[in-house]
C-alpha cells in the first residue's frame, strides 16, 4: 500500500474513532478501522503471525484473529501454512495502485471507445481488474443501438468467463496471474469454479497469447452473444482491456476477425500511447479537452 502509516500511527485511528461525535450519521466503523489497521501491520512486515498483529494494534488475539480469518475470506490476505503467518495478496494492489491511473485510463479511453461505436456500431467497452473481477470502467451502450443489454460503468464481470477477463489473465506477470488463480480456486461462485482446472486455465490463456484476442460467448434466446477482447499493457503491466459485443448470427467470427479485431488493437494502441505519454507529462491530463459522452 502506498504510504504505510508507522506502527504508533495505528493506535491513531481507534482513539480518533472513540474522540469524533457520536451522531450516527457520522459514528465510524470500529471494526473497518480494525481491520485498515491491520493491513497496515501486514504490509510494513513480510507477513505477521496473530500474535504480532494483536500486538500492534493493541487488540486481544481473538478479535485479532477474526479480523485476519476475514481479510482472508474477502480475498485480501492468506495464511501461509509454512510459517503460520498471514500475507497480503495482489488484491492489496488495488486498494492504492490505479486508482488515478484507472481515472487517466477512462478519460484516455472514452473518446476512443466513441469513436469505434461510431464506426463499428456495436456496444465497447474498456474494463480493468477490481478484486478479483474486471470493471466496466468505460462502454458504448447506451450509444449503441445494437446493445441488446445496457451495461453502464461499474458492472463486474467474471475474471475467468469473460473476454477482457481472460486477456488480462493471459497478459498479465505469472506472480499475478497465479495469486489471482489461487484466489478464484477457493471461491464459492460457480463463475470462478473454472480455476479449479489449472491445465485447463493455462490452456485457455495460452491461446489467448497465441492469438493476440481473447473471446467468450454467452447464449441468447435468437442467437449467442459474443465478446471479443484485447488488453491494453504497458511494459509487463495491463491497464484494461478493451471489448466488443455482438451477435453470432450477425457477424460471424471469421467476418469479426477482419472487421473488429484490427479496430480493437488499433484503439488499445493509441490508449496505452497516450497513458505512457500523460505519465510522462501529468500536466496533459488538465490540458485535455473536454469529451462529450
Amino acid at each position: 500500500m502506498a504510504r504505510p502509516l508507522g506502527f504508533p500511527q495505528l493506535a491513531l485511528h481507534t482513539a480518533v474513532a472513540d474522540n469524533m461525535p457520536s451522531m450516527e450519521s457520522t459514528r465510524p466503523i470500529r471494526a473497518l478501522i480494525r481491520g485498515l489497521d491491520a493491513l497496515t501491520v501486514l504490509n510494513l512486515k513480510n507477513g505477521a503471525t496473530v500474535s504480532e498483529v494483536a500486538q500492534e494494534i493493541r487488540l486481544p488475539r481473538t478479535t485479532t484473529y477474526r479480523i485476519l480469518e476475514t481479510l482472508s475470506h474477502a480475498g485480501f490476505v492468506f495464511r501461509d501454512p509454512v510459517d503460520d503467518r498471514y500475507r497480503l495478496t495482489i488484491m492489496v494492489r488495488g486498494l492504492s495502485d490505479g486508482f488515478d491511473d484507472e481515472a487517466w485510463v477512462t478519460q484516455i479511453a472514452r473518446p476512443h471507445l466513441n469513436a469505434l461505436t461510431k464506426e463499428l456500431v456495436w456496444p465497447v467497452a474498456i474494463c480493468s481488474l477490481s478484486g478479483t473481477s474486471m470493471m466496466v470502467r468505460e462502454s458504448t451502450d447506451h450509444s449503441s443501438p445494437l446493445a441488446v443489454e445496457r451495461y453502464s460503468a461499474g458492472v463486474r464481470v467474471p475474471l475467468l468467463t469473460s473476454a477482457s477477463g481472460r486477456a488480462f489473465l493471459a497478459y498479465s506477470t505469472p506472480a499475478q496471474r497465479d495469486s489471482l488463480l489461487d484466489i478464484l480456486s477457493r471461491s464459492a461462485r460457480e463463475a470462478d469454479q473454472l480455476a479449479g482446472n489449472r491445465a485447463e486455465v493455462q490452456k485457455i490463456l495460452a491461446d489467448v497469447r497465441t492469438q493476440g484476442y481473447a473471446t467468450a460467448s454467452r447464449p441468447r434466446r435468437v442467437t449467442d452473444e459474443i465478446t471479443m477482447a484485447v488488453p491494453v499493457q504497458v511494459e509487463d503491466r495491463v491497464l484494461g482491456a478493451v471489448s466488443i459485443r455482438f451477435s453470432g448470427t450477425a457477424v460471424p467470427m471469421k467476418l469479426a476477425l477482419e472487421r473488429f479485431l484490427p479496430k480493437l488493437r488499433e484503439a488499445a494502441g493509441r490508449i496505452r500511447t497516450e497513458f505512457v505519454e500523460q505519465q510522462r507529462d501529468p500536466a496533459q491530463q488538465h490540458r485535455r479537452p473536454a469529451q462529450v459522452c
